[in-house]
C-alpha cells in the first residue's frame, strides 16, 4: 500500500489519496476540500480512484466528499450510521466556518465496526471509535502497520469532545480499547498534524500516555 497526503481546507486537515501498488486502485481518506488539489495528485500519480471514504461527518473531513464522489462517479463509503446528524449539517457547518457550500448527503454505504474495505489488494479494517463523533471510524492496514485515525488520536493530543454528541469517556475507551491493541509499532495518519507511533503517544501523549491512565 502507498499513500500520499493532501492538506486541505483552512484547517490543514490531512486529506490522503491512498492506493494499491499492485493495481493501481486507490481510495481518497476525507476529502474535506479543496476539489482541486486533490484531483491534482490523483492525476499526478495516474491512480485509478475507486471510492471515497469517510473517517467522520466534520466539515473539514467530509466537505467535499460527495462532490467529489459524484466527479470521479465512485461511491462514498462511510462513516458509521450514527454520523449522519452530521451529514445533515453539513450547509450549517460550511456556514458557520466560512467554508464553501457543502451539501448534506447519505453516504452510498454506511461502515460498522469489524467491516472491512478493499482497495486493490489493500484490505482496510474498520474499526468504530467513538468519542470525537459517535459515528467515527478508524482505517487499518494490517499488512503495512498502518492506521488512518481521522480526529481520534494525534501526534501529542487527542480529539476534541466539546461538540454535540462527542464523549470524552468514549474517546478514551476508542483510543486504549480499539487502537493500542493494533500493536504499538502501528503508525498512524492522524486528521491534522504529523504521524506518530502508537508506542510514541503511549509514552508521551499528556491525555493517554500509560502514566497518566496508570497503565
Amino acid at each position: 500500500m502507498k499513500y500520499q497526503i493532501v492538506p486541505v481546507t483552512p484547517f490543514q486537515q490531512n486529506c490522503t489519496l491512498l492506493w494499491c501498488g499492485d493495481t493501481n486502485k486507490a481510495a481518497v481518506i476525507d476529502p474535506g476540500g479543496d476539489l482541486e488539489r486533490i484531483q491534482a495528485a490523483i492525476d499526478k500519480l495516474g491512480v485509478e480512484v475507486e471510492q471515497v471514504l469517510l473517517t467522520h461527518a466534520h466539515i473539514d473531513h467530509a466537505g467535499a466528499s460527495r462532490m467529489l464522489a459524484d466527479q470521479l462517479g465512485v461511491p462514498l463509503v462511510g462513516p458509521h450510521k450514527a454520523d449522519q446528524f452530521w451529514l445533515d449539517q453539513l450547509p450549517q457547518q460550511a456556514q458557520m466556518f466560512g467554508l464553501a457550500l457543502s451539501q448534506a448527503f447519505t453516504p452510498d454505504r454506511y461502515l460498522e465496526d469489524g467491516e472491512q474495505v478493499a482497495v486493490g489488494h489493500v484490505t482496510l479494517d474498520v474499526l468504530h471509535t467513538p468519542g470525537h463523533t459517535p459515528g467515527h471510524v478508524v482505517f487499518h492496514n494490517a499488512d503495512s502497520g498502518l492506521a488512518f485515525v481521522g480526529d481520534v488520536l494525534f501526534a501529542g493530543s487527542i480529539g476534541r469532545t466539546d461538540f454535540p454528541m462527542s464523549n470524552h469517556g468514549d474517546l478514551i475507551a476508542s483510543i486504549t480499547g480499539k487502537l493500542w491493541p493494533l500493536g504499538g509499532d502501528t503508525e498512524f495518519v492522524p486528521g491534522h498534524g504529523p504521524n506518530s507511533t502508537f508506542d510514541q503517544e503511549r509514552r508521551s501523549n499528556p491525555f493517554v500516555a500509560d502514566a497518566v491512565l496508570g497503565g
